[in-house]
């Protein structure tokens, strides 16, 4: 195999296979895999532009049974600081996205054992009445799988049931690694990888849009990252013509502090930024068919996301209004709008305030 010859493969947008991927990750130069992602990304993207976005991330709930090594924040159902979020405490958080110029929430739930395909309906369906442009980005596949086990439902009659209801794109949380093995370690309890990328397959049937996401740096190989991205790679070719699918890819380095994964196994946040932007780069080179790479300032600051943005990523990501997960594992960087757009200018590029189908809003 020779470097220049996978290169040329990849900016003709042809499918790397894992060996080729697994040899560029362990032989070319950071250099090399940067400037062959950015030049991926510019005929992309040629318009030398960056995205940016304002939303919220709102938990609505803590309770989930789903016991993830690499979570502090879920709480069982009798835990003192259990709670469901009240429609008063969504009015409160909608009404200020929108004075801060946001019009989505980014719903996260967890697998609650009671909480059903009704709750969510009247959920959406209540903050739709109040709130009719609000964009509700919104679950993702564990809580779909979760619920259609609670309700013996099949996977496409729940999100049609919730789009019904006002579900306007699904995230591509709970993704971790799609490789089971790791899934058996870090999150057991939670969809199996085949399960995730079913509820993606049929959500793209539907036409609804989707993310894709990748927590990495903790139990998994370099060959199941690159497996990840493959899996990810052909549900996006099965997707029906009309349908956009994965609209981007998101990933970000394992956060530590606290985690029963560091407690138990000593797996601690190791990614170096060269490993990150390294993963970023061949993250553009595999994945040909999704338009949009996402580099995750929250998890690896300003300096090293404006470092990616030269390296295959096109997306700034959210400002993050308010985030509970990551952080409490010790993710701690902050963006307001001017922030982000001053951080994206000061890398070379034209921010651009986008909505979930990447259109540019005021």
């Amino acid at each position: 195999m020779k470097i220049d010859k996978l290169f040329d493969k990849a900016l003709n947008f042809e499918f790397l296979t894992m060996v080729e991927g697994q040899f560029l990750l362990h032989q070319a130069a950071t250099p090399a895999l940067k400037a062959v992602a950015n030049e991926m990304r510019r005929k992309l993207h040629p318009r030398n532009r960056v995205g940016w976005i304002i939303d919220r991330n709102v938990n609505i709930t803590n309770i989930c049974n789903s016991g993830c090594l690499f979570c502090n924040f879920y709480r069982g159902k009798k835990s003192k600081d259990a709670y469901i979020t009240s429609m008063d405490e969504y009015r409160v958080k909608i009404e200020e996205t929108l004075k801060l110029g946001g019009e989505q929430l980014l719903l996260q739930g967890g697998l609650h054992p009671d909480l059903g395909l009704a709750f969510y309906s009247d959920l959406f369906s209540s903050l739709k009445k109040e709130f009719p442009n609000l964009k509700l980005h919104a679950l993702g596949p564990p809580e779909i799988v979760h619920i259609s086990k609670l309700e013996k439902l099949s996977y496409s009659e729940v999100i049609e049931k919730l789009v019904e209801s006002g579900l306007d794109s699904l995230p591509g949380a709970g993704a971790e690694i799609l490789s089971d093995r790791v899934r058996q370690i870090v999150s057991k309890c939670k969809c199996t990888a085949g399960e995730w990328l079913d509820v993606m397959r049929e959500a793209h049937k539907i036409g609804i849009i989707t993310s894709s996401t990748m927590m990495f740096g903790h139990m998994e190989t370099i060959g199941e990252r690159l497996e990840h991205l493959i899996k990810l790679r052909e549900v996006q070719s099965e997707k029906p013509e009309n349908s956009v699918g994965f609209i981007s890819f998101t990933p970000w380095p394992f956060q530590a502090e606290n985690t029963t994964l560091q407690k138990r196994f000593g797996v601690n946040s190791t990614t170096t930024a060269d490993e990150y932007i390294r993963l970023v780069a061949i993250s553009r080179i595999m994945l040909p068919n999704i338009p949009h790479i996402q580099a995750s300032w929250l998890t690896v600051g300003k300096d090293v996301g404006q470092l990616c943005l030269h390296g295959g990523a096109d997306d700034f990501g959210s400002i993050m209004i308010e985030e509970n997960v990551v952080s409490v594992a010790g993710a701690s960087f902050k963006f307001d709008a001017e922030g982000i757009q001053k951080a994206i200018t000061e890398a070379g590029f034209t921010p651009y305030k986008r909505n979930q189908k990447y259109e540019e809003v005021g």
